[in-house]
């Protein structure tokens, strides 16, 4: 049994413990991290830098919802906005450049860098940013995340394999490195195969044992139950217990209506791919939220498409009724 099946077995039968004191043995602790000096002039400079970054996001969602409430989407209207948009971020970013001026060394500053150059897609500068706070600072997991996500996308692929174990050795307790690793080992299954020489059910397994350890670090978070949950669409041969179970718990972590029944809808269609019509159209029927219309809809149609199909097959069997 997979370490996400006993979370979410333990989870769903029992009412008095969380899965996260239930499930598996406790995550190794994090490392202590002496906390910066709030008085030091260095410290402030560095705060109300982070303050001007968060002030910017903000300031720029402003502008594009006033944008989009004005009405005037012409081109002289989205060339203002332009203006305005690259004028704010470049202020942002002189910003940076003055204070690592002045303090090259300073490992977390180039961390925030990097993840502000990766806000505006500006991928490359990042990973520079990113790379000097590694190597300025290599007990920092955030930067081997940080990298790690960066050669998730671009490659190559096994060093974030190996960035995103550092960051978990250095910070067992964050359950984003583990989602993170985990979905990665899911997407690039045959590097995943040939770096840890497995074979591809061994890559599910291993997969879904770091998210076991995500949902057991993170146990009330829905997002990230439903990542988790959807990942069953894409395991063959489908493991159709364990899909529902994994989409029963998020269920469970619904906070309204449209949340609930778009899990519904899932399950209905784990129930259709496992040939089990009956109770896939009764989990539909549960389904009256008019935002989910046309996605039931869909859903629907695949039910009968697939029930059609089927019955064809039985048919057709020698077993099946005679013509």
């Amino acid at each position: 049994m997979s370490n996400l099946l006993v979370i979410l077995l333990t989870a769903l039968l029992s009412s008095n413990a969380p899965p996260a004191e239930l499930a598996l043995p406790a995550a190794s602790p994090a490392r202590t991290v002496a906390a910066p000096d709030p008085a030091d002039p260095v410290e402030q400079e560095y705060r109300r830098l982070l303050e001007l970054d968060d002030r910017m996001l903000g300031e720029l969602d402003q502008l594009i919802r006033d944008f989009q409430n004005a009405g005037s989407d012409n081109e002289a209207a989205r060339a203002e906005l332009r203006r305005r948009i690259k004028a704010r971020i470049g202020e942002v970013r002189e910003a940076y450049e003055a204070f690592l001026r002045k303090h090259p060394d300073h490992a977390r500053a180039r961390l925030a860098y990097g993840s502000f150059l990766n806000e505006i897609k500006d991928e490359e500068g990042a990973v520079v940013q990113w790379e000097k706070a590694r190597q300025l600072d290599p007990t920092n997991p955030a930067a081997w995340n940080n990298l790690a996500n960066y050669y998730g996308h671009r490659g190559p692929v096994t060093n974030a394999f190996r960035y995103y174990q550092r960051a978990i050795e250095l910070d067992p307790r964050e359950p984003v490195y583990y989602h993170n690793f985990g979905t990665t080992v899911y997407l690039f299954r045959k590097d995943a195969m040939e770096y840890f020489g497995i074979t591809e059910q061994q890559v599910f397994d291993k997969a879904l044992d770091l998210y076991a350890r995500a949902l057991q670090l993170d146990p009330t978070n829905f997002f990230l139950a439903h990542d988790i949950a959807q990942t069953y669409y894409g395991i063959r041969p489908l493991r159709t217990n364990e899909a529902l179970l994994a989409w029963t718990y998020t269920l469970g972590l619904a906070r309204d209506a449209i949340e609930r029944q778009g899990v519904l809808i899932h399950m209905a269609r784990i129930r259709i791919l496992a040939g089990q019509f009956d109770q896939a159209r009764a989990l539909l029927e549960k389904v009256t939220e008019p935002a989910l219309a046309d996605l039931k809809a869909r859903v629907e149609r695949n039910l009968r498409e697939r029930e059609a199909r089927a019955r064809g097959s039985r048919e057709d069997s020698p077993s099946g009724p005679a013509p």
